[in-house]
C-alpha cells in the first residue's frame, strides 16, 4: 500500500491557502495567510520532530545559532522528507554565513515543497550576495507570484532591475 508522507500531506493540506495567498489584496490579508500556511507546514506529523523544529527556531531566534544547527540537523538527519525542517536549517546556515550549506538547504526545501516562497526568498539573497543579480531577480520574481505583497521583495526587484535589464532607450 502506497501512503504520502506526512510532510507531503501536510504541503497539500497548504493548497486552498496558497491560492488564496496567490489572489490576496492586501498586505495584511497576505501576511495573515502567509502565516496559516507556515503553520501548516510546520506540522511533521510527529511530537519528536515538531519539538526539534521549535527548538530550532527558538535558538534562532535567541542567536544560538550552533543550538540551532543542531536540532535542525537532528531533524533533517530523522525526517528529511520534511521540507520545512530544511528551511529552517537553512536559515541557520545563512546566519552562519555558510551560504553554500545554506542554498544545499533550500534546495533540499524546494524539491520538496516547490511552492516555499520563503525558500525561494532565500534562494534569492543568497544570489544577490554571491554576485548572480540574474538568478536572484528570478528569484524574486517567482516569490511574487506566490506571494505577491511582500515589500522587501518588490524592493529588492526594484534595486536589481536596471542591473539585470540594463536601462531603455
Amino acid at each position: 500500500m502506497f501512503s504520502i508522507p506526512v510532510a507531503a500531506q501536510a504541503v497539500d493540506g497548504a493548497e486552498g491557502l496558497l491560492e488564496e495567498l496567490r489572489t490576496a489584496e492586501s498586505e495584511v490579508a497576505a501576511q495573515r495567510l502567509e502565516r496559516q500556511i507556515i503553520n501548516a507546514w510546520s506540522k511533521s506529523g510527529s511530537p519528536a520532530r515538531d519539538l526539534l523544529l521549535t527548538r530550532g527556531r527558538d535558538a534562532l531566534e535567541v542567536g544560538d545559532i550552533s543550538g540551532a544547527m543542531e536540532h535542525l540537523q537532528a531533524l533533517t538527519d530523522h525526517a528529511p522528507e520534511f521540507a520545512e525542517g530544511w528551511h529552517a536549517l537553512a536559515l541557520a546556515y545563512f546566519q552562519a554565513e555558510r551560504l553554500g550549506l545554506a542554498m544545499d538547504a533550500l534546495e533540499h526545501t524546494l524539491a520538496l515543497n516547490p511552492h516555499h516562497f520563503g525558500a525561494l526568498k532565500g534562494v534569492g539573497a543568497i544570489h544577490q550576495a554571491t554576485g548572480n543579480p540574474a538568478l536572484a531577480y528570478a528569484a524574486y520574481e517567482r516569490v511574487l507570484e506566490l506571494r505577491p505583497h511582500d515589500p522587501e521583495v518588490e524592493q529588492a526587484l526594484e534595486r536589481l532591475e536596471q542591473e539585470v535589464k540594463g536601462t531603455a532607450l
